[in-house]
């Protein structure tokens, strides 16, 4: 699949934009390693799907992932936590909530800026964090 190229700066795009796209990316990263580890029943996947997007282990990850991270990501990080959305956590309390935000900010921000590379890094730490391996 080819994608399309972007003029937009990953850093001048808004990171509730970022958040979108990180969520979409991130979503089907995990989607894709439990079909690998032999999941194949729709409920068990969307169940287990369920233990690393929701915004209680998305939170957890960054934070255990935050004194690793450069100032580069610190950045969007930040900016992902602070972005003020229209929308309100669901199933989560507001802080896990913005930190759920703010990681998938990072990876959509790593997404545009092509660093498929440290996705990766990050995506298998986050699975390590979550099934606790870490």
């Amino acid at each position: 699949m080819q994608k399309e190229e972007l003029t937009r700066d990953p850093n001048l795009t808004n990171p509730l934009v970022l958040a979108f796209l990180g969520d979409a990316t991130y979503s089907h990263c995990v989607r894709y390693h439990l079909i690998a580890k032999g999941l194949v029943k729709p409920n068990q996947l969307h169940k287990a799907a369920n233990r690393y997007v929701s915004a209680k282990a998305q939170a957890n990850v960054l934070l255990t992932l935050m004194p690793t991270l450069p100032e580069e990501e610190l950045n969007v990080v930040k900016r992902g936590r602070n972005a003020k959305s229209g929308s309100s956590a669901k199933n989560a309390d507001i802080i896990d909530y913005r930190h759920a935000t703010a990681f998938e900010a990072l990876i959509g921000y790593l997404y545009l800026s092509g660093k498929e590379e440290r996705i990766a890094e990050i995506v298998q730490q986050a699975f390590a964090i979550v099934e606790g391996e870490s």
